[in-house]
């Protein structure tokens, strides 16, 4: 079984795209491996330590995760992504770099945890539920089969032939 590779896109890849990286690789069973990148991370941009914490709390591991630019994923060495999945509504209305192989994509909005006001409580808690409810769509993702997953990838491909733009 071949395992397919995901790539979760935000703007800093500090928060949400984290959560869905760290998410994936823990619950995907050996038939994904998880990605994340940003359209425009900041200098020495870090995961939200918050995010993190949310994560451990969830029994995810956190080791290795770490803020890059989508500039990664886009070079010739770089895997090959069968699924790209932005993750916030900024990310998903720039202009993304040619992505080899043109990947199946998608879109899943989350509110940005970090930007929420109040305590450090009140942001974790944020934090808590934008897990959970990515934690449900990964969980719907995981119940496709692998061909129904694999079958994104071949429409991307097709659309791509036939001159259509990808959705």
């Amino acid at each position: 079984m071949r395992m397919l590779n995901v790539l979760f896109l935000c703007t800093h890849n500090s928060a949400r795209s984290i959560l869905a990286e760290a998410t994936l690789n823990h619950i995907g069973g050996g038939r994904f491996k998880a990605y994340s990148a940003g359209s425009s991370p900041r200098e020495n941009q870090q995961p939200n330590p918050l995010g993190l914490q949310a994560l451990r709390e969830a029994g995810i591991p956190t080791e290795g995760l770490r803020s890059k630019s989508w500039d990664e994923f886009a070079t010739p060495n770089a895997p090959h992504m069968d699924l790209i999945i932005t993750v916030c509504d900024d990310a998903a209305g720039e202009q993304c770099p040619y992505w080899p192989g043109h990947p199946a994509t998608a879109h899943w909005g989350y509110a940005d945890p970090s930007a929420v006001a109040g305590t450090d409580e009140d942001r974790l808690q944020a934090f808590r539920r934008t897990l959970i409810a990515m934690r449900h769509r990964l969980d719907l993702l995981l119940a496709l089969p692998l061909e129904g997953v694999e079958m994104l990838a071949m429409q991307a491909h097709a659309r791509k032939l036939s001159g259509e733009a990808p959705s």
